[in-house]
């Protein structure tokens, strides 16, 4: 009995302090119930709504028919023209459609022809779901009064993938995968950077100091600049050797890209740790923010196709932009420039962030 009495005791003793927990408590509930919409209602492998260009050089009937017929779909979201398959490439490499229809200017006598497409899907194969889908509008039922029978005539429409023909998986994912390992990385460093101290009794020597809070958190960030830059080089340097990924891009807007993406990162973690009293605290809402960036950023699954609720979420997550930074740099030969709204978000993240971190670091030991 006075074993149970005493084991009873421990008992209450770690629910009493859970209760006082509250983020404990509340990653409890938190947790499970954000995984469960993440993995329900965010991702989906029914990929609808891709954004998609159309040059129409036929402007007929017939080709009216035929964009309407695509846009009925719902497969693809028709946001742009342009006059040229030019124009069609410059969307594709700047990252602003997923997928380019030409119509060349004879298309009423190609739907005729058995021998001929008549319609090019110019696709983005960077990413191998979307090449996937894009093979699926091959098939789309299309009635044209002119046109011989399906089973008399080749495909209407042929797909050209760009950027990964071979549709190599490896390609599409080692650089998402850079924005996955430095996020995690640099989050965690700085996450634990400011409890660190304190649970080691050496914030009080801080505050002895005559450092301003916002140069703390300066000083405290900086030497991780140059541990991610170190890791880029190698994520870089091994998904070169092992899975021949190119780099088609500039090197220099890489890293350039690397820099801001690894600020906000430090800033975010920064932000985590002045909002917690613990480096387990810490570690765990690092994870609470891990699993969202993993799922709607467009690492795993094309961003287009997740819900507009789950886009407006993943558009806040400083993973999303940096994937798109780095698939356009490597992928499509795209210079930083031409992503110029995706390079600003970070930086802008990072002053916010950073500035919110040195308001809530007060230099007292409570």
């Amino acid at each position: 009995m006075k074993a149970l009495s005493r084991l009873n005791a421990i008992i209450k003793k770690e629910v009493l302090q859970l209760s006082r927990d509250r983020l404990t408590f509340g990653m409890v509930f938190g947790l499970p119930l954000i995984q469960i919409l993440l993995f329900g209602y965010a991702i989906n492998t029914d990929v609808r709504n891709l954004k998609t260009a159309i040059a129409n050089q036929a402007g007929t009937h017939l080709s009216q028919q035929f964009v309407a017929e695509l846009r009925a779909s719902q497969v693809v979201d028709i946001i742009a023209t342009t006059a040229t398959p030019a124009g069609l490439e410059e969307l594709l490499r700047r990252g602003k459609i997923s997928i380019g229809v030409v119509i060349p200017d004879d298309f009423d006598r190609r739907v005729a022809d058995n021998r001929r497409a008549a319609v090019h899907l110019l696709v983005d194969g960077s990413d191998p779901t979307i090449l996937g889908v894009a093979n699926q509008l091959r098939s789309m039922p299309i009635a044209f009064d002119s046109a011989p029978p399906r089973e008399q005539r080749q495909e209407l429409i042929e797909v050209r993938p760009y950027y990964n023909p071979e549709r190599r998986t490896p390609v599409n994912i080692v650089p998402g995968l850079m924005g996955i390992i430095l996020m995690m990385t640099m989050m965690l460093f700085t996450a634990v950077a400011i409890v660190r101290e304190r649970e080691r009794g050496n914030l009080e020597l801080l505050i002895n100091t005559p450092l301003s809070s916002a140069e703390l958190m300066i000083g405290k960030v900086t030497p991780y600049v140059a541990i991610g830059l170190l890791q880029l080089a190698i994520i870089l340097g091994f998904g070169q050797l092992l899975f021949d990924v190119p780099l088609r891009g500039s090197v220099i807007d890489l890293y350039i890209a690397g820099t801001a993406f690894i600020g906000a990162n430090l800033a975010l973690g920064l932000l985590i740790s002045t909002a917690t009293h613990t480096q387990f605290q810490a570690m765990q809402l690092t994870v609470f923010i891990l699993m969202p960036s993993i799922l709607l950023s467009g690492f795993m699954f094309p961003f287009d196709g997740m819900p507009i609720v789950a886009q407006y979420i993943g558009e806040v997550l400083p993973t999303t932009h940096f994937i798109r930074l780095t698939r356009g740099i490597m992928l499509r030969e795209a210079s930083i420039t031409e992503l110029m709204p995706d390079f600003y978000y970070l930086i802008g993240f990072t002053v916010v962030a950073m500035a919110i971190a040195a308001k809530r670091f007060t230099k007292r030991l409570d």
